[in-house]
């Protein structure tokens, strides 16, 4: 238990609870008040209040609904910081990973963060935000309250929130768009290209740190809590909404944190695998606004992805309700061999990444074997790790501004 718990919670701190060498602390407090305190929810009133408009840039709040009735944030960088003329500019979707939310985009100085440099650069900038996360909480019908509201998966992103995310972002635009996706971000647009959705609004899709295939995943953390059924446990305890801000999780921290063998002035690390060429300051950042909340059956899914080695929809573990949601006694499996040959991908991955690994990437690369070879761009960093794709001081000239100039050619 202690081993799943460890994943989780490293889950919840990838990026960037712990950077840089061995020296430096999880928690400027090691006491529970401390991590309490780290942990505290940001304030503002959004985030074009409290990340974009502070940088001089013009900001709209935006808000759509999907088919089973969540209510997502959106924010839109109509212009860059000198301004220009609105209307035409390329429209790009940003999608953030796992317990991040669109935030995840905005933690760098303005001139090295993604959501900027693109809208400097000439684009009409979307930054998604997925259910569950501070500023997509809204339901229709139901409270973050009521279990019912967190009875989901990454599947229903794949079928509700990225289609919705896209309607609305074509709509606004008046054409079709990119993609940019971080990990999880990466995982629900393979999915739904696989399933030949999507695709006739999307211009082209930037992956970064691709998740498709994770039963490779070199994280013994990672590893070690598929095995003991961590998120399993924690959904029959009754914890349908994984809250990492919450006290239970604070709790826990601190008992992994003592355990022996458990280095927490590391464990960005120890989870992710060595990044690169993240700033310590950068912490400070991130713990203003995240880590983000998630739906524990979303953890039980992932956690099956790493046991199996497949790309599968959510396995009820019962073979009579996996007939009644799937008409079948097994889980329908993604097949990534059928993302349509003609569709431009710009692929980036780290060798040093414990969570996207090589052996996992090179599965996915195997499946895209007969993809049009002037349509797949990939990139490799052999000192990339994880975090380093949204947090790298250099990321700019590692990756974005090889993408940007990948867009351009679309």
């Amino acid at each position: 238990m202690a081993n799943s718990l460890a994943f989780v919670l490293t889950l919840t701190l990838f990026c960037g609870l712990a950077v840089g060498s061995s020296r430096t602390k999880l928690f400027s407090d090691k006491s529970q008040n401390g991590m309490a305190a780290a942990l505290a929810p940001s304030v503002g009133d959004g985030v074009c209040a409290s990340m974009i408009e502070p940088q001089d840039y013009i900001c709209e709040e935006h808000t759509v609904t999907t088919e089973d009735g969540y209510i997502l944030s959106l924010q839109r960088i109509p212009v860059g910081r000198s301004g220009g003329t609105r209307g035409n500019r390329p429209p790009v979707l940003l999608q953030h990973g796992l317990l991040m939310d669109g935030i995840t985009w905005l933690l760098l100085p303005p001139d090295q963060s993604l959501a900027f440099l693109l809208a400097d650069n000439g684009f009409d900038v979307w930054i998604a935000n997925t259910r569950g996360t501070k500023y997509s909480r809204g339901h229709v019908s139901l409270s973050p309250d009521d279990s019912a509201y967190w009875d989901w998966t990454w599947d229903e992103l794949v079928t509700y929130d990225l289609p919705a995310t896209f309607q609305y972002v074509h709509d606004q635009a008046g054409q079709n768009l990119h993609y940019v996706g971080h990990s999880l971000g990466t995982l629900i647009a393979l999915a739904a290209f696989s399933k030949s959705q999507l695709v006739n609004s999307l211009r082209s899709a930037a992956l970064l740190c691709p998740i498709a295939y994770v039963g490779q995943m070199s994280s013994p953390l990672a590893r070690n809590a598929a095995k003991d059924f961590l998120a399993e446990a924690l959904h029959w305890l009754g914890l349908n909404e994984f809250d990492p801000r919450g006290e239970a999780v604070v709790k826990l921290l601190k008992i992994i944190c003592n355990k022996p063998g458990v280095d927490c002035t590391d464990l960005l690390t120890s989870f992710t695998g060595q990044n690169c060429c993240l700033n310590s300051s950068i912490v400070d950042v991130f713990l203003s606004h995240e880590p983000q909340s998630t739906a524990t059956k979303n953890m039980i899914h992932i956690s099956q992805m790493i046991r199996e080695g497949t790309i599968a929809m959510y396995d009820y573990d019962d073979d009579e309700k996996n007939r009644e949601h799937y008409g079948q006694t097994s889980p329908p499996v993604y097949n990534m061999t059928s993302i349509p040959n003609d569709l431009p991908l710009f692929l980036c991955y780290g060798g040093a990444d414990a969570l996207s690994d090589i052996n996992d990437v090179q599965l996915l690369l195997d499946s895209l074997k007969d993809h049009d070879g002037d349509k797949l761009v990939k990139q490799y960093r052999v000192d990339y790790a994880h975090a380093d794709y949204v947090m790298s001081a250099n990321a700019k000239q590692d990756v974005y501004d090889p993408l940007i100039a990948f867009f351009r050619l679309q």
